[in-house]
């Protein structure tokens, strides 16, 4: 057979590909208007965000694709996103280049691999982007062109850090043209962040049903402890269990599950999951269920893996459980990001100065002091608090100042998240508390008023995690 014929063949005998409109997504009316105040930020600019591709895991194989969160954000797309696509807004025009669903007459519909249909199914059609997110789309081949087109390298800007080939196709348009306004891709990618920072009702409305979804999944951890504790590699096994909810409920987990027990607990982001969990152990389980729109939870619990906890893992588990406390109470418009972490810190600071453990004549004033200070940082190393959005680590490419700095307003999600780690080997600490880690981390919603903390369901005290593992063995 001729490789005509065979191409010939590989494209007959098929039904008819479904024709009707694709309905129109909820999201995309919100994302027009994300589009819209963007283009309004830089008027008569031609804005370039890429999706990013495909990227290798060994040999000829990828990591599951997950899109640039910008253009997640601008698109509506979430986890339906296509590799290599790119947003552009030309003026406020928007147009998608995608690669499109390939004819079945085409060598791409059976021979390519990497994108072929037979090989990782059907990609949405022109029309089916068009229809279903109201965004005008084109094949991703004539993306060159479109870019090129009456360009104006001052008036181009790029997020480079999502597709390095599409920011080198930008920069080799610049070459000739007048010089490029310094930081102009830097000032899109800030303002981008920004730009997530106050939710809206929709988005409001995603978040607790991630953080509804990852409830889920540490009742599905806490019933599975027993087994996890009898039939060795533990953390492995409850990173399993959470991993099959997240995927069933979701996109999948919104970053690597820390499933830490004993004296892996004290690594801040241990994520190797390679230990036992012993009945004595506490379990610190940080996990999130990302949803297919993107936005993802990011809570932690710590767990007596036996149901109880003892006299000294008690104690350090209240004195963080008071600095959460204390850091929530400052979750309040007005207030600045910053104010969250004092108030826990205070909190943290107090408690390792009751117990001792500063050194001899520093205080707790003394200890806090930023430009002399830090002791306390022995144990509690990281910060209390962070946005909280479509990345786990939102709005990041905030300038520092703005980000600390930044004042409270209604609509921001972020964590509350203290901790109190004693390393095994740590001979300052006493004996009793030595291998024993602890954090506590919830969704905080700021409201007009103050602030609703939107994993409240899930129990945070020594006697309700306690009375919840209970509820699940008995």
């Amino acid at each position: 057979m001729t490789a005509e014929a065979f191409r010939a063949f590989i494209a007959s005998g098929w039904a008819p590909r479904e024709t009707t409109p694709a309905p129109r997504a909820d999201v995309a009316d919100r994302a027009a208007g994300r589009r819209a105040a963007l283009a309004g930020r830089f008027p008569g600019e031609r804005l370039v965000i890429p999706a990013g591709g495909l990227k290798v895991r060994s040999n000829d194989t990828d990591y599951p694709y997950r899109p640039h969160t910008a253009f997640a954000h601008l698109t509506g797309l979430g986890a339906a996103a296509e590799p290599d696509s790119v947003l552009v807004l030309d003026d406020g025009r928007a147009t998608l280049y995608f690669r499109p669903l390939a004819p079945r007459d085409s060598s791409e519909f059976y021979a390519d691999m990497r994108y072929g249909e037979f090989w990782v199914g059907p990609r949405p059609t022109i029309e089916e982007i068009e229809s279903r997110y109201g965004i005008a789309a084109a094949h991703l081949d004539a993306l060159p062109d479109a870019l090129a087109k009456d360009a104006d390298p001052a008036r181009l800007r790029v997020v480079r850090s999502a597709d390095p080939a599409v920011a080198r196709l930008v920069d080799k348009l610049r070459v000739d043209g007048p010089a490029v306004l310094p930081g102009a891709d830097d000032e899109l990618d800030r303002h981008l962040s920004e730009m997530r920072l106050v939710k809206d009702e929709w988005e409001i409305g995603e978040m607790r049903a991630a953080i509804a979804a990852t409830h889920r999944g540490f009742d599905a951890i806490i019933a599975a402890l027993p087994e996890a504790i009898a039939n060795g590699h533990g953390e492995r096994w409850i990173e399993g269990i959470f991993g099959l909810h997240a995927r069933h409920q979701g996109n999948g987990i919104g970053y690597d599950s820390i499933c830490a027990a004993g004296d892996h607990a004290n690594t801040i982001h241990w994520i190797r999951n390679t230990g036992e969990i012993r009945p004595d152990d506490l379990i610190l389980i940080d996990a999130g269920v990302e949803l297919d729109s993107l936005f993802t939870a990011d809570i932690t619990r710590t767990l007596p893996a036996g149901g109880r906890f003892s006299g000294p893992q008690r104690e350090i588990y209240q004195a963080v459980l008071d600095a959460q406390e204390a850091g929530l109470a400052a979750v309040r418009p007005g207030h600045r990001f910053r104010d969250i972490h004092a108030a826990a810190t205070r909190v943290i600071a107090e408690r390792v100065h009751g117990w001792g453990l500063l050194p001899a004549g520093v205080t707790v004033d003394q200890t806090l002091d930023p430009e002399s200070g830090g002791w306390h940082r022995r144990w509690m190393v990281h910060g209390t608090s962070h946005h909280l959005g479509m990345d786990v680590h939102d709005c990041g490419q905030l300038r520092r100042e703005d980000y600390v700095g930044g004042e409270l307003r209604p609509g921001m999600i972020l964590t509350v998240e203290p901790g109190l780690y004693f390393k095994a080997d740590d001979l300052l600490a006493p004996a009793e508390f030595r291998g024993i880690g602890v954090r506590i981390e919830d969704n905080v919603l700021v409201t007009e008023d103050g602030h609703e903390n939107l994993s409240a369901a899930m129990p945070r005290t020594a006697a309700d995690v306690e009375a919840w593992l209970s509820s699940a063995s008995g």
